[in-house]
């Protein structure tokens, strides 16, 4: 959620923030109604202290009209009755107009908040204007040595490749048809090798990560509530990707409290990123551990909706997975959440070195980042089993997305009111909304495409990076 301060003081950054973005939300209605709402709240205000005040000063009188009751007779007993009564029924006045005022608000509330929830952060001025990844600009290229993405792979290993399908069927390392049978289309079961492999990937960008890096391993579920879904930024815009499990419309034992009560729905995580910064929702910070560098490793689900017709052979894009992602919470400071990015993103670009993988840095343009991000880069690794067809009919290569770097300053840490208190004085001072960034380490089984179809042999098999033999048992070759 944005900062309805900074809404009010500058609504054409926002405006145009939703141009570039291309989102649709009408800022001068939500001003409009939020400004209906702070007038009908400092209406409210002002009948409450008129309210108090009256009260306080009938008191004593009530008080010494009492006393006098006692002692009328006739006339003026129902003249000091009719006085009491009168005073009696004032504060009643303003009792109602205060709930007339409450109700207004309370049902004007949801909408704001839904309205709000909808407005993107604007992008950063330097991320170039785009409509969408078409408009994407690379910004660096590397190859390991002794290989050139720019020439074809045969020229450079003496053999054509195989694609990743042709090598996890000719290896055994995947079923295709049994996935598909257990759990419909873009599924997949990892067999053998592959699945070795898969453990491999992950255990060491995770060690990576923890024992290199510093950061904290933490586990986190995979099936939260749908604040954990608002407040990190992926919902509303994205509810169309997420698994759903409507509990709310089932009576609940586990969640049932004796009368009937039903329990909430819940949603299947696409991201570690959901469960590390939902974990300190609602949180005040001790600003001296910042930034908290936390790491989980998780399974993933994602619909793929509107993605019918793309990659949907082989183990690209698929409803599960499981990923390692790494999150940086920090202080308020855009040059340190700048500096953070470029640090994550470098962890990415050793791991794939690492792994000897050619791989490219993509600046994403403002078309292509979000609702919630303020700078995403991509990082796309080269899979020689992708691209346009040779006259054999054989792929020549292309890039493809293995990873995302995202900075969001303090966009999830309001939604999530995450703060801190700036000189770490413990219940003095204002608190300050803490910024984010995330990034993936390894997502796998993606990552095998590049893996295989790089490290492969011409005989069909394939070498096992060197960086992967001690989690592989010390094997250097699959086949």
């Amino acid at each position: 959620m944005i900062d309805i301060k900074q809404l009010r003081e500058n609504p054409e950054k926002f405006k145009e923030g939703c141009r570039k973005k291309g989102f649709a939300v009408d800022i001068d209605h939500v001003l409009r109604l939020e400004a209906t709402k702070r007038q009908l709240q400092t209406e409210r205000d002002r009948l409450r202290a008129e309210q108090g005040k009256v009260e306080k000063e009938i008191g004593p009188k009530l008080g010494q009209l009492a006393g006098q009751l006692k002692k009328a007779e006739g006339e003026a007993r129902v003249a000091l009755q009719r006085e009491i009564d009168d005073l009696k029924v004032r504060p009643a006045g303003y009792k109602a107009e205060i709930a007339r005022l409450d109700a207004e608000i309370a049902q004007m509330e949801p909408h704001l908040r839904d309205l709000l929830l909808a407005v993107p952060l604007p992008p950063d001025d330097d991320v170039p204007v785009g409509k969408s990844a078409e408009d994407n600009v690379e910004v660096k290229r590397w190859n390991p040595p002794g290989f050139d993405t720019a020439k074809s792979f045969e020229s450079q290993r003496g053999f054509k490749p195989r694609t990743h399908i042709e090598l996890v069927r000719d290896l055994g390392l995947a079923d295709f048809e049994r996935g598909v049978k257990l759990a419909g289309t873009r599924s997949y079961v990892l067999t053998g090798d592959g699945m070795r492999l898969h453990q491999a990937v992950l255990r060491y960008a995770m060690d990576f990560m923890t024992e290199k890096q510093g950061f904290t391993p933490v586990s986190v579920p995979v099936v939260v509530r749908e604040e954990a879904m608002v407040g990190t930024g992926f919902f509303p815009a994205g509810r169309e990707q997420a698994y759903h499990i409507p509990e709310s419309q089932r009576q609940n034992a586990d969640e049932a409290d004796g009368k009937g009560a039903k329990g909430y729905d819940l949603y299947l995580t696409g991201t570690g990123e959901v469960g590390l910064m939902g974990l300190y929702a609602d949180e005040i910070l001790d600003e001296a551990k910042l930034p908290l560098k936390l790491c989980t490793v998780s399974t993933c689900f994602r619909r793929e909706a509107g993605a019918a017709g793309k990659d949907t052979a082989g183990l690209y894009r698929i409803h599960q997975f499981d990923k390692v992602e790494q999150v940086v919470i920090g202080r308020a400071d855009e040059v340190e959440s700048r500096a953070w990015h470029k640090t994550m993103i470098g962890y990415v670009e050793e791991v794939l070195q690492s792994l000897k993988l050619p791989y490219r840095l993509i600046q994403c343009c403002t078309g292509d980042l979000g609702p919630k991000n303020a700078d995403m880069v991509d990082i796309e690794s080269w899979m020689p089993g992708r691209g346009a067809l040779d006259s054999d009919g054989r792929p020549t290569g292309a890039y493809g997305e293995t990873h995302s770097a995202s900075r969001l300053y303090d966009y999830q840490c309001r939604r999530l009111n995450m703060r801190y208190r700036p000189g770490g004085e413990k219940g003095k001072g204002d608190t300050v909304f803490c910024h984010s960034l995330n990034n993936t380490v390894i997502a796998s089984p993606r990552i095998l495409i590049p893996i295989l179809e790089n490290w492969q042999n011409a005989d069909g098999s394939v070498t096992v990076p060197e960086a992967l033999r001690g989690y592989m048992g010390g094997r250097e070759r699959i086949g």
